[in-house]
């Protein structure tokens, strides 16, 4: 009992989570862009080991000292992961920042990647060592379970991902300011029609910004009430016709549907 609520205190609502040393530098103007460095501290890049060398594939956000949670899309059997922590560009070598193996990937059992449409795109991975946290280095905060934003709600989707459709990756962390797009909006016809559960948050479509690819499994941070930042969302998918596409919001593994699972995960692993 007492494990279960410190773990609950910790993954949920610890004090030390959702509010970044370097506050992100944010507008009202919908738009992208790079991020100000160690703005999203629980922000990693994962990375997948081929011929010596490591790879950026996917975005993930640090929700305990050891313990990253991504897209199951994101995740192989057959590769070794590491993620970076603490990073603003991939290709430069910055103080404060950590490269940690991974030990262990969980992905929910009822993930099937040939019905991407089903959902339970959702994967923590359990680090070879726990991080020490720091200026750089903090840990993301989880919405309450069964939270639903509403319309219109600002969020700000963040990764290294393709700065355009078919274009190059990021070496500079980005960010970009998307609307949420209430479930009644996203299911209907003209959008994603009944591929969108509601157990997936969209956010996006206005055919400017959106996530892209190499942002799987990246957060969806929104800021609460209280101030601090929670992530409600891991990149899951977009429109196969381009990564801003009209009425093809980005669509995010909706994090609150999660959380029991997520905590029984870290407490039985």
């Amino acid at each position: 009992m007492i494990r279960t609520l410190l773990l609950s205190a910790l993954v949920v609502g610890a004090l030390s989570c959702g509010s970044p040393t370097y506050t992100p530098q944010v507008s009202r103007v919908v738009g992208g862009g790079d991020a100000r460095p160690n703005s999203w501290p629980w922000q990693v890049s994962l990375q997948y080991s081929s011929s010596g060398k490591w790879y950026h594939t996917c975005g993930g956000s640090l929700v305990a000292n050891n313990w990253v949670l991504t897209a199951a899309h994101c995740i192989s059997s057959s590769r070794t992961y590491r993620v970076l922590l603490g990073r603003q560009s991939l290709s430069t070598e910055e103080s404060g920042s950590v490269a940690v193996q991974v030990s262990k990937s969980v992905v929910h059992k009822k993930w099937n990647s040939n019905k991407v449409a089903n959902g339970y795109d959702i994967a923590l991975l359990k680090l070879a060592s726990s991080v020490s946290l720091s200026d750089k280095i903090q840990l993301a905060c989880l919405p309450a379970a069964g939270t639903i934003l509403s319309n219109n709600y600002p969020c700000y989707v963040t990764g290294w991902g393709r700065l355009q459709t078919n274009g190059a990756a990021a070496d500079i962390l980005q960010q970009g300011r998307l609307l949420v797009v209430d479930y009644a909006t996203c299911s209907s016809s003209s959008w994603w029609g009944s591929t969108v559960k509601t157990s997936m948050v969209c956010a996006g479509g206005d055919g400017v910004i959106s996530s892209c690819n190499g942002d799987s499994g990246g957060p969806l941070n929104c800021q609460a009430a209280t101030g601090k930042w929670e992530v409600h969302g891991v990149v899951s998918f977009g429109s196969s016709l381009s990564c801003n596409y009209y009425h093809k919001p980005s669509v995010f593994t909706r994090v609150s549907s999660y959380i029991s699972w997520i905590q029984s995960v870290i407490a039985n692993n």
